[in-house]
């Protein structure tokens, strides 16, 4: 009797002490549930900012194999894709528009030459691509498009030895080579002591366009651009 009374009380002791756990995991998974139905976003948003990062820090920092697609024995990159994010106005941006944020292999191999990652690929539409309100196949073509429309200047096509910029220097070159860019249209970023990324903005029809708030330059002083090789 002793016995039973005593398996009782523990079972109970520990239905009560499960209560709260339970009750915050619930609360943990609300937390991160958007506030609102996140297809309701899909579309609405001021512009595109463009990224453009600088693969031989990238591949400096996180070499790959030699059958890397990016970062590999043969490839030889210089500026590639890292993404085409719908931003707004006041630095907001939408994000993870759909629940269903399947991408066919299609879009993924038609892609990789200015985007050389599947992984990136399926990570950028899911997190940016759906809010674009467009299909995958029309907003890859999107991407696609704006980044030939960018001429990246001469220096930063293939260089073949490391050089020194500043971000006023980089800046400089792509409105050069770019003239229908505007005042604050372009943001440089560094990665401690190296360049590592150029961001554009751009209209919902890749026109160039001011930045709006919170996309500025993260580069200090003068910073080594790396060589493709």
């Amino acid at each position: 009797m002793h016995r039973t009374q005593g398996i009782c009380f523990r079972a109970l002791v520990a239905f009560i002490v499960g209560l709260p756990i339970t009750a915050a995991a619930r609360s943990h998974h609300r937390h991160h549930e958007p506030a609102e139905p996140s297809a309701a976003r899909a579309g609405v948003f001021d512009y595109y900012l463009l990224s453009l990062s600088w693969s031989p820090e990238h591949c400096a920092t996180r070499p790959g194999g030699p059958n890397d697609l990016q970062c590999g024995t043969t490839r030889h990159y210089s500026f590639v894709v890292h993404g085409l994010w719908p931003q707004n106005d006041d630095g907001g941006y939408p994000d993870t528009c759909s629940t269903d944020r399947t991408l066919s292999q299609g879009p993924i191999d038609s892609t990789l030459d200015i985007m050389p990652s599947r992984d990136l690929i399926r990570h950028e539409w899911s997190k940016h691509g759906t809010c674009s309100g467009l299909a995958a196949d029309a907003y890859f073509a999107l991407v696609r498009q704006a980044f030939r429309g960018v001429t990246v200047p001469d220096r930063y096509r293939r260089p073949d030895a490391a050089f020194l910029v500043t971000a006023d220097d980089v800046r400089a070159e792509f409105r050069a080579a770019n003239p229908s860019w505007p005042n604050g249209s372009i943001a440089v970023l560094c990665t401690g002591h190296f360049l590592s990324e150029v961001r554009v903005c751009l209209g919902k029809d890749l026109s160039p366009r001011a930045c709006g708030a919170k996309v500025h330059d993260v580069c200090n002083g003068r910073v080594t651009a790396r060589p493709v090789r």
